[in-house]
């Protein structure tokens, strides 16, 4: 994932990450802000793309509701590389594992506060989308059915940038002869390889000869050095799309229906990502995102870092994909990607599966946040 994965399928092949945010959460408005001439001394530095209000408990909507034992694996994961200021607490939680969702809520009470985040211009609403780690098929090697090629960096990608583009390397011998050798698996489809390089990671099921099937992961390694061109984007402005049907199943039912453009939609975006091979000893582990520790379905975000630093424990007031229907948890902020932008900005991670492909494909929804941040801590 590295920085990439957290690249919403809903931002990064549809649109641009500023999008206005869908209006309308439940909850109606946030509460007035407190006045901001006297900040509690533990008041957190400020961050480049946002400001923090302090409020109470009571101001996060749903906070009496959430399973929050089940935001424990991310938090504990977080805390394996804690950020600056809370390696006592991380300490703390460390020592034992709180009974039951009350005695975790009284432990983040009496050791967290509460900060609103909003953007410069004081509004603390924006957008959600969702992100997961794509299971495509392959082989290890090409076949007539198998012939889109994955590769590895290649060895000379710093003595020309930006590299090759997508274009050149399907067109231009040099190119290809620069990947000769590189390739570490072949898929079916080119937007399986499109997808798994604009989600950064994923998973590859490998059918060996003999029959025997191996799940291997695909990290992010590096890209080409082009700036990336939403697929989505081009459909819309092409006609062939419009804009409040466009998405991942629309764009895939289009190149179904128009085979021999298919390559010249992939061509619009020239940026091409390269990975590496990891061994996936326990399926039920995630990627690693940016701040180096594996994701948690349902409880890990990317952010912008630079308005929620890595680390940070968030609450998210949002709504489920296409519905109205809430969606209030504590999360970890333990990724971030191109398309993550913006001080009230959160790509969920849904996981990996058909179903998370179908959740965050659907997640493009309005969004509040708050930083459950240390008593005390600097930073």
């Amino acid at each position: 994932m590295a920085g990439i994965l957290g690249s919403a399928a809903a931002a990064l092949l549809l649109a641009a990450c500023t999008s206005p945010a869908p209006p309308g959460l439940p909850g109606g408005p946030a509460p007035a802000r407190p006045d901001a001439a006297t900040p509690p001394s533990d008041a957190p530095a400020p961050r480049p793309r946002s400001k923090w209000w302090p409020v109470g408990w009571d101001d996060l909507p749903g906070w009496h509701d959430d399973a929050l034992l089940q935001a424990w694996p991310a938090l504990q994961a977080g805390c394996a590389r804690p950020a600056p200021g809370w390696a006592a607490l991380c300490a703390r939680l460390r020592d034992a594992r709180p009974a039951d969702n009350a005695a975790l809520r009284a432990l983040l009470q009496a050791h967290t506060r509460p900060w609103r985040v909003e953007a410069s211009d004081g509004s603390d609403e924006g957008l959600a989308t969702g992100y997961f780690e794509p299971l495509v098929d392959a082989r290890r090697r090409p076949d007539a059915r198998f012939r889109v090629p994955l590769h590895a960096l290649p060895g000379e990608l710093g003595e020309r940038q930006p590299w090759w583009s997508r274009r050149e390397i399907d067109t231009v011998a040099a190119a290809r002869a620069a990947l000769a050798g590189r390739e570490i698996a072949w898929v079916a489809d080119p937007l399986d390889a499109l997808l798994l390089q604009v989600q950064g990671s994923g998973r590859l099921r490998l059918a060996e000869p003999d029959g025997r099937v191996q799940t291997l992961r695909l990290a992010y390694a590096g890209h080409n050095g082009h700036a990336y061109r939403s697929v989505g984007r081009w459909l819309i402005e092409q006609g062939e799309l419009a804009p409040e049907a466009a998405s991942w199943p629309a764009i895939k039912a289009w190149a179904r229906a128009n085979p021999q453009r298919v390559q010249e939609m992939l061509w619009a975006n020239p940026r091409v990502v390269f990975f590496r091979e990891e061994p996936l000893p326990d399926p039920a582990v995630g990627p690693r995102g940016a701040m180096g520790v594996p994701l948690t379905p349902g409880r890990s975000i990317a952010v912008d870092p630079l308005s929620i630093p890595y680390g940070a424990w968030v609450w998210l007031d949002t709504t489920e994909p296409l519905s109205a229907a809430p969606l209030r948890r504590l999360v970890a902020a333990q990724d971030t990607g191109s398309a993550i932008v913006g001080a009230v900005r959160a790509d969920f991670f849904w996981g990996w599966g058909e179903e998370a492909e179908q959740q965050a494909g659907r997640m493009r929804q309005p969004l509040r946040m708050w930083v459950l941040w240390p008593r005390g801590a600097d930073g």
